[in-house]
């Protein structure tokens, strides 16, 4: 599993693996997710496009906070996705990172599982 942090705030970590047998692309987020810290998201969530797999899961289990400029990367990888057929999942969403998804409405518009393993089994579209 590959890391990064950005350069200038080592709040956000990104971690990626890709789990080819599954068709699958884990962006496991621990940390902050800010303006500061975004560009973390950004490149893994590319790397994640890129990566011929048929689902992205974003894992929140270890993501503290969330505010509206990683909520903008998340819905435009989506629609990224969305236009290539890849689709982007959200999983473990921690309560205040959750809330903010619940205020916005952004929860509505992204398929939510409550752990990795039940994202992982969960194979069927949305």
């Amino acid at each position: 599993m590959a890391g990064r942090a950005d350069a200038a705030n080592t709040r956000l970590v990104a971690a990626v693996r890709q789990m080819p047998a599954q068709d699958v692309f884990v962006v496991t987020l621990a940390g902050e997710l800010d303006h500061d810290s975004v560009e973390a998201l950004r490149e893994a969530l590319a790397e994640g496009l890129a990566s011929g797999a048929s689902r992205i899961l974003a894992d929140f289990s270890d993501l503290r906070f969330c505010d509206s400029t990683g909520l903008n990367a998340l819905l435009r990888s989506r629609r990224d996705g969305h236009e290539t057929g890849i689709r982007l999942e959200l999983v473990a969403l921690q309560p205040p990172v959750a809330r903010m998804f619940d205020i916005t409405g952004a929860g509505a518009v992204f398929r939510m599982h409550a752990s990795l393993d039940e994202a992982l089994a969960d194979n069927s579209e949305k």
